[in-house]
């Protein structure tokens, strides 16, 4: 027994009206007022800069006449001296030293390779020891 499907019914749905093309709205940049913004921006930056120089250099100008004053005043009051003649009639005579003389010792020109203290003996490290670090220079 063959069953017949039932074909579904194609529903035939009517074409939409065709619309009307759009047409673009106008739009409105902002760019004239940002321009106008920025230029007053700038100006207000550029003028504060200039002030600033302006003061820089009033304050500058006020130190430098400050300093000259001052150089002025220590020229007039600076009053050339001679050396005072010296005592010839109590002649020198050099003291001696109360320090006891240097011991004079060997110079050590060779080299301790500082890196590697394994490598030195125990010898080497008392000369070491002796010449160098712990002997304070009188």
């Amino acid at each position: 027994m063959e069953r017949s499907h039932p074909k579904p019914a194609l529903k035939v749905t009517p074409k939409p009206a065709a619309k009307e093309n759009t047409k673009p709205q106008e739009f409105k940049l902002h760019t004239g007022q940002r321009a106008v913004k920025r230029a007053m921006f700038n100006y207000s930056v550029a003028t504060k800069f200039y002030l600033l120089e302006i003061q820089k250099k009033q304050v500058e100008k006020v130190q430098k006449m400050i300093e000259d004053e001052e150089i002025r005043c220590l020229r007039k009051e600076m009053v050339p001296k001679a050396q005072l003649m010296p005592f010839f009639d109590r002649p020198f005579f050099p003291q001696r030293s109360n320090r006891p003389l240097t011991i004079p010792r060997e110079p050590s020109f060779r080299t301790v390779n500082s890196k590697c203290w394994s490598c030195i003996s125990e010898n080497e490290l008392y000369y070491f020891h002796l010449a160098h670090a712990w002997n304070p220079i009188k």
